[in-house]
């Protein structure tokens, strides 16, 4: 049996049922889709005579061919039609044209299909038969409907790019802060090593063999920032230390050497009052214990002195042997390599020494020669 427009007012809108909407388009395009002839003409009409740009056709497969090619802010469409009904045609858009807005109109007053159409995502629906001024009124709600949640979208993408530029300038502040505190406990621990008559480029040089073990050992990124750290800076308690102490060339006499060892307190006093260098400062304080406890200040032994000293005993041992001291000549890595060996478990954690021997000596020795090549260019730029 044919469907019969009933142009009968069955859904009376008043002001108080919501928002007051403005019932002239601003240029909206709507698409009507409806198998009955005199209805579709007489919404497309109506439509029309509002201001929408509107379009029709006569059922929901013939709708799914025009979207691809056609931004429609709008669709109002039968429930029940030949090949693809409402409900289809309503989950085909919010598949492929989210943003459109969907009326469902029916003849069947159902609270359930309502409930539904509108669960699936439609705007809202209008039942058979309905007036004119309710189908201008429904349309009018649901693109100021659309208009919002649109806006909305729009705000939060914008909120969105917002806090991603404002966390973009932040890192790079971080990123440059890290830099500058980088480049500032590289230059002080250089600044250090002019005070050592024997220990040109020691800093930097043991600095990097302590994160190379480091990492061997299994370090993670946060620790290998502290180790840096306290590699860089190891040496800042010599601050309190005179300088004819440390320039002297012949052996220490046990006065001074008892001076000497003040260091790593001094040190520690330093870098404990600054937050970020605290974890640091415990690996200053440590640097000169051994793993047998014959090392100071506090005469620390095996896991009571803190892992990243442990690791930096190793690669500092390295440095002091591979390289030329007024009392002592460097020796070969390979030498420095066995005396390493022998000391494990006295001197050295044994088995921070067995992560060191996993490591290639080339490895060690092309350390040296890049911090060596470093400092060759540093000196003929100053």
């Amino acid at each position: 049996m044919a469907k019969r427009f009933m142009p009968t007012i069955v859904r009376n809108l008043e002001p108080s049922e919501g928002p007051r909407v403005d019932l002239r388009s601003p240029g909206f395009r709507i698409l009507v889709v409806e198998d009955e002839t005199l209805i579709r003409d007489i919404l497309v009409r109506k439509l029309k005579g509002l201001g929408y740009e509107c379009d029709w056709c006569e059922n929901g497969l013939a709708a799914l061919n025009l979207l691809p090619a056609s931004a429609y802010d709008l669709i109002l469409t039968d429930l029940m039609m030949p090949e693809l009904g409402g409900l289809s045609l309503l989950r085909e858009t919010q598949k492929f044209c989210p943003d459109t807005a969907v009326i469902l109109v029916t003849s069947v007053s159902d609270l359930n299909i309502a409930i539904d159409a509108l669960t699936h995502g439609a705007y809202d629906y209008i039942l058979k038969p309905f007036s004119l001024q309710e189908v201008s009124v429904v349309v009018a709600r649901a693109l100021e409907k659309r208009r919002l949640l649109l806006e909305n979208r729009r705000y939060q993408q914008h909120l969105e790019e917002e806090v991603a530029s404002r966390t973009k300038q932040f890192r790079e502040a971080l990123e440059l802060l890290q830099q500058t505190y980088h480049s500032t406990l590289l230059a002080l621990g250089t600044a250090l090593d002019s005070r050592d008559a024997d220990s040109d480029g020691h800093a930097l040089r043991v600095t990097l063999y302590t994160l190379r073990l480091a990492r061997q050992v299994g370090a993670s990124e946060a620790d290998l920032k502290t180790i840096e750290q306290g590699a860089l800076l190891h040496d800042i308690g010599k601050i309190g230390v005179p300088d004819d102490l440390l320039r002297k060339p012949e052996k220490l006499s046990e006065s001074e050497w008892q001076l000497m060892r003040l260091h790593p307190e001094i040190g520690y006093r330093i870098l404990s009052r600054i937050s970020f260098l605290q974890d640091a400062a415990k690996m200053v304080l440590n640097h000169q214990e051994k793993y047998d406890g014959t090392g100071y200040p506090a005469g620390l032994r095996g896991n009571e002195v803190v892992l990243s000293a442990r690791i930096f005993a190793v690669a500092d041992t390295l440095d002091c042997m591979t390289t030329d001291r007024p009392f002592q000549r460097a020796v070969t890595f390979e030498l420095a390599r066995e005396e390493i060996i022998r000391v494990a478990g006295t001197q050295l954690d044994p088995a921070i020494v067995g992560k060191f021997l996993e490591i290639p000596l080339d490895e060690w020795k092309t350390i040296a020669q890049e911090v060596k090549a470093k400092a060759k260019a540093h000196r003929q730029v100053s």
